[in-house]
């Protein structure tokens, strides 16, 4: 490798080595800063907490219409919910960092923008696996009975949805200047993807009308192919969810880079 340098002060070396640098260095200054925030990864992980242990217990004798039993039924929305709220409000760490410098700071920096966006989103990743291992933990407690394959099955449509959904939150809080501009929009989005996604009930205790409109949301069938890794069902569901997923992933994380980039991270 050539020890030259570059107008920047930095070693030349591939773009991809360096992109994978940069990343490496965001993201661990952003998971030391997470690690170090004790009371937000609790706060993160209360709301699908409390569903599990106030909502759980109230589906054990409910037919739910479909395989599996309550635990088997909520537990994969849970960690669905537990993706998209945290990552859609993601951005809100962009909207401190603004108001403080630290954007512009990074600005200066030879640090590859593109590089500023993944670190985030990887550091979200990871912090949400880590939450969502937790709440299977809980789970497990309560009387969830869920194959192995079936976990790791769930943490990978975890890990799709929030980098998904962080991407574009990151892009969105660059492009707003404020929080009184970020929630409105996060909160118009979330509610009837959340409610359309069939997290808490699957869709098919909808009505007619609901059930069509669902299909149009791409989380239902991300929570619907959980429900069935979770009752050892690896088929036409999962796969279904997969391909969504991974669709889901590959748009929003492009458009997301596009808007971040435009933005002059």
């Amino acid at each position: 490798m050539s020890t030259q340098s570059t107008q920047s002060g930095r070693p030349t070396r591939s773009a991809l080595s360096l992109l994978a640098a940069d990343t490496a260095l965001i993201f661990g200054r952003y998971l030391r800063q997470t690690v170090a925030s004790k009371l937000g990864l609790i706060f993160g992980l209360m709301q699908p907490l409390l569903f599990l242990v106030l909502f759980g217990p109230l589906l054990r004798d409910v037919p739910l219409g479909g395989t599996g039993d309550a635990w088997q039924t909520l537990v994969p929305g849970l960690l669905v919910q537990l993706g998209l709220f945290s990552a859609a409000f993601a951005g809100f760490g962009i909207l401190i960092e603004k108001q403080h410098g630290v954007v512009e700071r990074m600005r200066v920096t030879p640090v590859s923008r593109l590089a500023l966006l993944l670190g985030r989103v990887l550091k979200d990743v990871v912090q949400l696996l880590v939450q969502s291992l937790l709440l299977i933990l809980v789970a497990l407690a309560f009387g969830l009975r869920v194959p192995v394959p079936g976990v790791l099955i769930a943490f990978a449509f975890v890990a799709l949805v929030t980098a998904s959904l962080a991407s574009l939150s990151y892009a969105l809080a660059m492009r707003v200047n404020s929080p009184q501009e970020f929630a409105p929009v996060v909160n118009s989005v979330n509610l009837p993807v959340m409610l359309l996604s069939g997290i808490l009930l699957p869709m098919a205790l909808a009505p007619a009308w609901l059930d069509g409109l669902s299909r149009g949301n791409p989380l239902r069938y991300v929570v619907e192919a959980v429900r069935a890794a979770f009752v050892g069902d690896y088929g036409r569901d999962v796969a279904l969810g997969a391909l969504v997923a991974i669709a889901l992933a590959a748009g929003s994380m492009g458009l997301g880079v596009r808007l971040f980039r435009r933005a002059g991270a």
